[in-house]
């Protein structure tokens, strides 16, 4: 990475992963329906946005919509993963997203995989599979389900939001935000969060989606697709330590070895990335 524009894209998605990484944390700490908690964080979320960004560019066309419901199906799958499994598998799992990136790059937006990327994906998916060992049943393995695709529909989104990245990722990213607030309002009335729940809920919607998501989607037009997955990998790796530190929640010794085997194929993989990068220069 050597223009400005680059260097201060990768500052800006180290934010975003660790803006991201209290997610589980604060998901956790709001005692409320999982979906309900999606749409007033998407709430706050877009107000936040609103505040912060100068203009918007409305074209309220099919690329702007898709972009919405892919972010919408990303953050609502999260909330409700961590919701009936591990904060720790629900992050690990989200975080295969680079593997679907890396396989349909190629053919979306012509950034082909090399074969280190095909052998590490197939590394990263045998690490997924050992998720579902310590859960075969129950509201864990669904948990786990919704996990995963919240990775699918992730790397949907960051594949969509980098080819159309001139057509205002942002803007997306705030339709989403007030589409998944709709979803979420009939869960609202069933009862209400404390007074802690609201301050999570404002600390998800500001910190943890608004501002994180604002950095994200003004990185994702100088940095690759997959090189943009990669770099997000800090937040895996703190998600499940915030959790076990404030609220004790530790993950079973299956998903721990996979989510090791997970982390370990992209951390790989983003240090060949850089290496490419520097003999480049």
């Amino acid at each position: 990475m050597h223009t400005p524009e680059q260097r201060r894209a990768v500052l800006y998605l180290v934010a975003a992963a660790f803006l991201w990484s209290v997610g589980g944390l604060l998901i956790k700490w709001v005692q409320w329906h999982p979906i309900a908690i999606a749409g007033m964080r998407s709430l706050i979320a877009a107000i936040t946005l609103w505040a912060v960004t100068p203009r918007f560019e409305w074209r309220f066309g099919r690329d702007q919509w898709i972009g919405a419901i892919l972010y919408t199906m990303t953050v609502m799958l999260f909330v409700v993963a961590n919701k009936l499994t591990t904060a720790a598998n629900a992050i690990f799992l989200q975080y295969t997203a680079p593997i679907y990136i890396a396989l349909f790059g190629a053919w979306f937006l012509k950034e082909h995989p090399t074969r280190l990327d095909w052998a590490l994906m197939a590394l990263a998916q045998g690490g997924t599979a050992l998720f579902f060992l310590d859960q075969f049943q129950g509201s864990g393995f669904w948990g786990n389900v919704c996990a995963l695709a919240s990775g699918m529909s992730f790397a949907a989104l960051t594949l969509h939001l980098r080819r159309h990245r001139d057509a205002s990722p942002v803007a997306s990213v705030f339709l989403g935000n007030l589409l998944t607030f709709a979803l979420g309002c009939p869960f609202m009335f069933e009862s209400q969060p404390s007074v802690k729940g609201w301050l999570g809920l404002v600390l998800l919607g500001v910190f943890q989606l608004g501002l994180s998501y604002k950095l994200y989607t003004v990185a994702i037009r100088h940095v690759r697709a997959l090189e943009a997955s990669l770099i997000g990998t800090l937040e895996p790796v703190l998600n499940p330590i915030w959790v076990l530190l404030f609220l004790g929640e530790k993950p079973g010794p299956w998903a721990v070895a996979g989510g090791c085997i997970v982390i370990g194929a992209v951390s790989v993989r983003a240090v060949a990335t850089a290496r490419g990068a520097k003999s480049l220069g």
